[in-house]
């Protein structure tokens, strides 16, 4: 399969590589015994892995015609029946922390697959959905009726030293880091994500023609590649069109707009005379930290995950609950109400903090140590997860990471404003 986008993979590759991983990290030298499938592998299911030896180009991946499918099965009922051995055989912690490593990266990779299903289809002239609308419906309830298109909910935060990034105890990926303090500045932000309505009236407002909204990268691609709207909206005589895993269907006003990059995030914030958070001021939020000493965090989040995941079943970003919009007043000094957060689900958010290493950060010893460390350059975080994304993976110091020129992952907007705007 050709493929028009360099990022994409296609589903028989994103198999195969999760596999590659439990064989590589795992079997090869942990499992006594072990038989290697097939050595070729292991240079072509490497994706970036340096020090590992060779790999191929991203953008070979779709050119791949052997193995075929069913070979590709077959490796990976051969190592499930090793990793099965290696569990029954009372494993070292090492190897069950790999093990557990290996299920978070696969977790990754069943999301990775569904946006790069999403763009397959998309360059298909039939556009085929990949769940039928009807199915949608048995799925997933009606989103919740909401009418705040031209509203907007604010919560103030009042700074000070708060700690960001993960515990020690409990699975996370190295990034997260240690944890650490921070000084965040009195903020505000928008209680829920912006809306395909609101990014209209930056389009309608000429957004993508004035290049004083934009970041000088964005605005020379914005001129490169023709922008004028987020990947997979289309113009039609009545409006516009969303393309979607269920398909081609009319452009939902009230659900948050998805697949704009870094560049057309912070343009249409610029626009908004607002700016992205930082992820501190993100995760200070989703954990109800902060606050003066003495005094209680005001934040948005002090229960367990909740939102728009993976297992609601809805297959698309959906509307802020009606109850957000009932409301459209600034909140201080509590926490908002569960029925008023969209804090995580729906869209991964763009944040303004560039991809970097906590204070003390160290990658983990061997190839191991590749897994993110070194893609720490030219990046921008991303907080929150998507609808495709399994709540069992996601959590509040979880940082997501791609160059600022994607958008063909789930990503979206979130505001934030300094308190003193």
């Amino acid at each position: 399969m050709l493929q028009s986008l360099p990022d994409a993979s296609p589903a028989k590759w994103h198999l195969a590589h999760t596999t590659w991983f439990f064989e590589t990290f795992i079997l090869a030298d942990r499992l006594d015994g072990y038989r290697i499938f097939d050595p070729a592998y292991r240079l072509l299911f490497n994706s970036y892995y340096k020090s590992l030896g060779g790999h191929p180009l991203r953008q070979q991946r779709g050119l791949f015609s052997r193995p075929s499918f069913s070979n590709v099965l077959r490796y990976r009922r051969h190592v499930d029946e090793g990793i099965s051995r290696l569990l029954a055989q009372s494993p070292t912690p090492e190897a069950l922390e790999l093990v557990e490593l290996g299920i978070n990266h696969e977790q990754q990779h069943q999301e990775l697959l569904l946006t790069d299903i999403l763009h397959a289809f998309w360059s298909q002239p039939l556009r085929p959905a990949y769940v039928a609308q009807e199915r949608l419906h048995l799925v997933s309830s009606p989103a919740p009726a909401a009418s705040h298109t031209n509203q907007q909910t604010w919560i103030s935060h009042p700074g000070g030293m708060v700690e960001i990034g993960a515990k020690d105890e409990g699975f996370a990926y190295d990034n997260e880091r240690p944890r650490h303090t921070v000084l965040l500045l009195p903020h505000r932000l928008a209680l829920r994500l912006t809306t395909n309505a609101e990014y209209l009236e930056f389009i309608h407002d000429k957004g993508y023609e004035r290049p004083e909204l934009w970041l000088s990268d964005g605005w020379d691609i914005v001129c490169r590649e023709g922008w004028q709207a987020p990947l997979y909206w289309e113009k039609i005589a009545d409006g516009w069109s969303e393309f979607g895993l269920h398909g081609t269907n009319p452009l939902n006003p009230e659900a948050p707009v998805c697949h704009v990059s870094y560049f057309e995030a912070d343009a249409f914030a610029r626009w908004s005379n607002a700016r992205l958070p930082l992820e501190s001021e993100w995760e200070a939020a989703a954990q109800g930290r902060g606050g003066p000493p003495g005094k209680p965090a005001v934040g948005l989040l002090g229960h367990a995950i909740e939102g728009n995941l993976l297992e609601s079943g809805a297959w698309e970003p959906r509307p802020a609950g009606a109850s957000a919009a009932a409301n459209p007043s600034e909140t201080a000094g509590g926490e908002a109400t569960k029925s008023e957060i969209q804090l995580f689900g729906d869209v991964w958010e763009w944040t303004a903090s560039a991809y970097l290493a906590y204070p003390g950060f160290r990658p983990e010893a061997g190839a191991v140590g590749e897994y993110n460390g070194k893609f720490m350059c030219n990046q921008f975080v991303l907080r929150g997860g998507s609808f495709a994304t399994p709540a069992s993976h996601i959590r509040a110091t979880y940082r997501n990471f791609f160059a600022p020129h994607a958008r063909w992952q789930f990503t979206g907007i979130r505001l934030a404003k300094d308190e003193t705007d």
